[in-house]
């Protein structure tokens, strides 16, 4: 199972990166393998308000959908949109070109798990 240490984790399987007060957001290569073959994104608006632990979006794969949870407390600033067109991106390469959205957001990030507390949950 591929956790890269440079990112933060939920609970919920969502990966997060940092960068200032903005954060990108995917879900994680186990989210990814327990859904299976991703075949459709609902992405987020770009403008929409989201609370921790809101939804943000479903993912639906061959057998079954999956809501996304946003990470943080934010706006959405802007959504992965190859997505709309191969949502089977995230199925090769979940951490990079299968991101889903972009948060900007203000205030402490707080609990997020690092690569070893994820990597502990999921055991």
């Amino acid at each position: 199972m591929n956790v890269p240490q440079n990112l933060k984790y939920t609970s919920t399987h969502e990966w997060i990166s940092l960068n200032g007060t903005e954060a990108t957001v995917g879900i994680t290569d186990h989210a990814q393998s327990e859904l299976g073959d991703i075949v459709f994104v609902e992405l987020p608006q770009v403008g929409q308000k989201v609370e921790v632990g809101s939804g943000m979006g479903t993912i639906e794969a061959v057998k079954t959908v999956a809501d996304l949870y946003a990470p943080l407390a934010g706006t959405i600033t802007e959504v992965n949109s190859a997505l709309q067109e191969d949502a089977a991106i995230i199925n090769k390469d979940p951490y990079n070109q299968g991101w889903i959205a972009k948060i900007s957001f203000e205030g402490k990030v707080e609990g997020l798990l690092d690569a070893q507390a994820y990597e502990a949950l999921l055991h």
